[in-house]
């Protein structure tokens, strides 16, 4: 257990990353929500991983293939031994996300950054504008693991069954029905507004301290075990693409060691555009 009490040793400190600078078996990758940050300045030494260009599929709404991201680590210069260390804008929210991304092909040394990109910013780290060139190398990803992610058939198939939980990481006013989509994001939202029947409204923010950094373990298990979701069930959580509930899903699996936790990231872009699918409104009791 970590002092924080966490079940997994998958968080680094700023001062971690800044003693590994110059580790060949560490690399440093910056993924954020708004990609042009890395562009202003990074970390040095530390790559870009894309959300959009590297990580999705340019034609269907999936994930790379598995040769196309073996290609991908390769050109970073990511071996399958390497550790690679994620940190990004916005609480590390698409840190997490492509976290639970190389979990998906089974990248075992993965760490994130406590408190991401602003944290180094706010301790007057430097940041750098040169972009690494680091050798090619050799990768060999595992095919896929399919236990981290949920598909919309299984999540419909589970609605109100007692031993699931699902858990809708967005805003509340995207989980009443007021929001089709968080603000600057209103092109991108689906059909109809509203959440998931059963889900419990538990915003993937608030699982960190006003500097970015994780919550202890005591009181992020008394935020999820507050609203009925325990270790027990079997728990799936959504947000709108699946980024921000990879942050929550980081949260459950990695930081409190639930055992059973899926990723929908067909999210709300999927189920608020499918026919014939429950759909209610309204605040969170």
């Amino acid at each position: 257990m970590s002092e924080n009490g966490y079940a997994k040793p998958v968080l680094v400190t700023t001062e971690w990353v800044a003693e590994h600078a110059n580790d060949p078996n560490v690399v440093v990758a910056e993924v954020d929500e708004n990609p042009a940050l890395y562009d202003e300045g990074h970390i040095t030494g530390a790559v870009r991983l894309h959300w959009e260009d590297d990580l999705e599929d340019p034609v269907e709404r999936d994930l790379i293939e598995r040769s196309e991201f073996e290609q991908l680590m390769g050109r970073l210069g990511i071996g399958n031994d390497t550790t690679v260390v994620l940190y990004g804008d916005r609480n590390n929210w698409f840190a997490a996300y492509a976290y639970w991304y190389l979990k998906i092909y089974g990248h075992e040394n993965v760490r994130i950054v406590d408190g991401g990109r602003q944290k180094w910013i706010d301790e007057g780290r430097e940041l750098v504008t040169d972009v690494p060139q680091r050798p090619q190398s050799q990768y060999t990803a595992r095919e896929r693991d399919e236990s981290i992610r949920a598909y919309r058939d299984a999540v419909r198939e589970g609605l109100g069954a007692a031993e699931r939980s699902l858990v809708d990481v967005r805003s509340p006013q995207e989980y009443s029905g007021e929001l089709m989509a968080p603000p600057g994001y209103e092109q991108e939202g689906a059909r109809r507004s509203g959440h998931i029947p059963t889900a419990q409204s538990i915003p993937w923010a608030t699982a960190v301290r006003d500097d970015g950094t994780f919550k202890p373990a005591d009181e992020l298990r008394e935020l999820y075990e507050g609203k009925g979701v325990t270790k027990d069930k079997a728990v799936t959580a959504y947000c709108r693409i699946g980024e921000r509930s990879a942050h929550t899903w980081f949260v459950l699996r990695e930081l409190l060691g639930y055992e059973d936790v899926r990723n929908y990231d067909g999210s709300w872009t999927e189920w608020g555009n499918l026919v014939d699918v429950p759909i209610e409104k309204g605040t969170a009791p």
